[in-house]
């Protein structure tokens, strides 16, 4: 096969098709919707291909038949019947609904003007676009698709502001109950964004949409699959590590048969040929670890976390649900569906290595005091424990802890304290290489967690020390102590490690005592030996 350009800095399905980039052909899709209904909603991550979709629903529509030679829809599409169109694109900045407003009116003004209709002194956008559906309609004879590309922008822009994201939503709703009221001069529909909001809010205004988000015959209609990078970008797989590629970038799933890659990633690493966090990078989540500090979750949360379908398809102002902000951000994704009973729930997990790994370093740095070292800790950590040198792990330990806030697990109980310790161990200790089992179960009880790396195992166990605040540095060191021999102990009684035996490799159990008042040196103690 010859290889083609890699659409990388191409705006628009024209420029793409005519400079015979590689395309991935959505066009059975698209007509699928099309001949099935009118109003559609999709929900996906940023860098998705959102934007090529709309903008391939716009050529096709306005008949420029030349750029679908080729693809699934050519022969069946009547090239005879065009539409106008009225696209709507909020990718700009909005700190309050004039901004909203003077963005929509500009855009709505530009597509008027070419069909001869001016804007009218005191004329808003609500008003301008009522004129101009009417107006494409009796004009042309036809009737207009509208289509909405980042709808939910200039609430998510202020959304930790909820003032001001209630005014920017209201705002928006009275440009998308215009599009609702006037069915009579609409063709076609298309909305698009990155949340859901609910219908009884943002969507109260335009509440004939049909959600396709979680649909699987849509599953894949942004977005490349297995098949599609052994098809279409076949020249470029040369030279790379098939398995690699899904672990790193594969997992995105929307119920359909197949999981998903973000374009993003998969051009840019055909493009460095290097493996990166390419997406992670285009967007820092700041907002999302604000949340996890203001609802107090812990990092090791994150994983094989439940949800119902509720909750995860809508997003409200006055009320932001983290799982919801999660998995439609696209920083958790669908691995497990369950519709038995009255509920459907589900199961999220991060959905690649390029998340797993990007979310949780980005995390340790927005927490940390001294940002630019909490990452070197973490990695010299691992190397640490393979040389069995357990005195500098615990000096790099207590170093790696001592900038993180610990207030963050709120409630002063031993339970909350140690999970809180065992969460920062787990963030400091979860690269590519390393497994990690946590709550690992055997007959007589569970070890808090267990690490398998470099042909070794490491077995831990914490135990929270209660200390009064005037407690001296002997009495210190003597409770740290005490707690450590507890639980290398209880490791031993209670056979945690027995499961790992028959994999005939050196095993260290380690026990850790902290501090529960979260003051003084953290880890108080560490003790490693051999099972």
């Amino acid at each position: 096969m010859t290889r083609q350009k890699l659409p990388i800095g191409f705006q628009t399905f024209a420029d793409l098709r005519q400079e015979k980039c590689y395309y991935v052909d959505k066009t059975s899709r698209i007509e699928q919707l099309v001949r099935k209904g009118r109003y559609y909603f999709l929900s996906r991550p940023r860098r998705f291909g959102k934007s090529l979709l709309l903008d391939t629903l716009q050529e096709l529509f306005e008949g420029n038949e030349s750029l679908f030679q080729g693809l699934h829809i050519h022969e069946s599409w009547d090239w005879s019947v065009n539409h106008p169109v009225v696209r709507l694109s909020f990718d700009g900045k909005y700190a309050c609904p004039e901004d909203v407003e003077r963005s929509a009116l500009k855009q709505l003004e530009i597509i008027g003007r070419r069909v001869g209709l001016d804007v009218s002194p005191g004329d808003s956008s609500q008003d301008y676009l009522l004129d101009l559906l009417n107006h494409l309609h009796h004009v042309t004879g036809r009737q207009v698709v509208v289509l909405v590309d980042e709808y939910d922008k200039p609430i998510l822009d202020v959304i930790d502001n909820k003032q001001m994201a209630t005014a920017n939503r209201d705002q928006l709703g009275g440009i998308y109950g215009i599009i609702k009221g006037s069915a009579e001069h609409v063709r076609f529909v298309f909305v698009t964004g990155v949340s859901m909001f609910s219908k009884v809010s943002l969507f109260s205004y335009l509440n004939n949409l049909t959600d396709i988000s979680l649909k699987p015959d849509y599953a894949t209609i942004c977005g490349y699959t297995d098949h599609d990078l052994e098809s279409v970008f076949a020249p470029e797989m040369e030279g790379l590590d098939r398995e690699e590629i899904r672990r790193w970038y594969n997992g995105y799933h929307w119920l359909g048969e197949e999981k998903v890659y973000n374009p993003w990633d998969i051009l840019n690493l055909f493009d460095s040929r290097e493996f990166a966090p390419h997406w992670f990078r285009t967007g820092s989540p700041t907002f999302l670890y604000k949340v996890m500090m203001e609802q107090r979750i812990n990092p090791m949360a994150l994983r094989n976390r439940a949800a119902i379908e509720a909750v995860i398809t809508t997003f409200n102002i006055d009320d932001i649900n983290f799982d919801a902000l999660l998995f439609q951000a696209g920083y958790l994704t669908i691995t497990a569906k369950d519709s038995t009973g009255f509920r459907t729930r589900y199961t999220l997990d991060y959905p690649n290595l390029e998340v797993r790994q990007s979310l949780k370093d980005e995390l340790l740095v927005y927490l940390s005091e001294e940002k630019s070292q909490v990452l070197e800790l973490s990695d010299s950590l691992i190397g640490l424990l393979l040389m069995q040198d357990f005195e500098q792990f615990t000096s790099h330990l207590r170093s790696f802890l001592a900038g993180l806030p610990y207030q963050w697990q709120g409630e002063r109980s031993p339970a909350r304290y140690e999970a809180w310790y065992e969460a920062m161990l787990y963030a400091a200790l979860d690269t590519p290489k390393v497994e990690i089992r946590l709550e690992e179960s055997s007959s007589r009880g569970r070890a808090d967690m267990v690490l398998l790396h470099g042909g070794k195992v490491f077995v831990f166990e914490f135990k929270m020390v209660e200390l009064s605040a005037d407690a001296t540095s002997e009495e210190r060191e003597m409770k740290g102590e005490e707690a450590v021999k507890v639980a290398i102990g209880q490791i031993r009684d209670r056979c945690y490690m027995d499961k790992y035996r028959r994999r005939q490799e050196p095993m260290f159990l380690i026990g850790m005592a902290f501090d529960r008042s979260g003051k003084g040196e953290k880890p108080l103690a560490l003790k490693a030996v051999p099972a």
